[in-house]
């Protein structure tokens, strides 16, 4: 089975679905990454952290053990300065060449811009009639972009299915650490600690130590 997770900045992948990957390669299915921005020094970024980042990106491909990792490096934050239709055709370009069964994107909702615009580039990207061979989709939450979302009914993430990642929950934390300027001390939303603690409420809603929560948008039965 192939598994395309998409990110529209790396951690998003870890924050949302690390356990859910982890999972996937002991079941033997292939992973593959889409990374759709990237920092470079048109953002004001320096040498040295643009370095690191790449780094990181490394570090982590290997500690999933992706198949491929596809980079599309737009520049993070100004995805609304983007032609829609360019966005919508790169996908469509990735998924067309990987073929995945599965597909892992971030919420529609979520707060950050970046998150929004993109959500509906990967929708419009995937139809079925240009797809057939996409058979599950599943939408994870963020922290610090899903739970900040202002509070309105139409921005409520509200999940249907879940994963349990008991067995994986120390690997996902010790993965995103690897992201280190991304995760902080408590009360920080992206500490250890909250992270636990979100897992730990997921996994109280399916009998389970630590889950993972998604909406399922799509599935098919073939």
């Amino acid at each position: 089975m192939k598994v395309l997770v998409i990110s529209v900045h790396p951690d998003d992948e870890t924050l949302g679905c690390g356990g859910t990957i982890l999972k996937h390669k002991d079941n033997g299915d292939d992973n593959y990454w889409l990374i759709l921005t990237n920092i470079n020094e048109e953002n004001i970024w320096g040498i040295e952290r643009i370095n690191q980042r790449q780094k990181e990106i490394e570090s982590v491909q290997e500690k999933y053990g992706f198949t491929e990792t596809i980079k599309l490096d737009y520049n993070t934050t100004k995805l609304d300065e983007l032609p829609y239709g360019e966005l919508t055709e790169k996908i469509s370009q990735v998924t067309k060449s990987i073929q995945p069964d599965i597909i892992y994107l971030h919420n529609r909702s979520d707060v950050h811009s970046d998150h929004r615009i993109s959500f509906e580039a990967i929708i419009s990207a995937i139809k079925s009639f240009n797809n057939p061979f996409i058979n599950k989709v599943y939408m994870y939450e963020t922290i610090s972009e899903t739970d900040f979302a202002p509070a309105l009914q139409e921005n409520a993430f509200l999940p249907n299915y879940y994963v349990d990642i008991t067995n994986y929950m120390d690997k996902k934390i010790e993965i995103m650490k690897i992201f280190s300027s991304e995760i902080k001390e408590h009360p920080f939303p992206r500490s250890e600690k909250n992270i636990r603690a979100l897992a730990t409420f997921r996994g109280a809603q399916c009998n389970s130590e630590y889950a993972e929560a998604f909406m399922l948008l799509k599935e098919i039965w073939q």
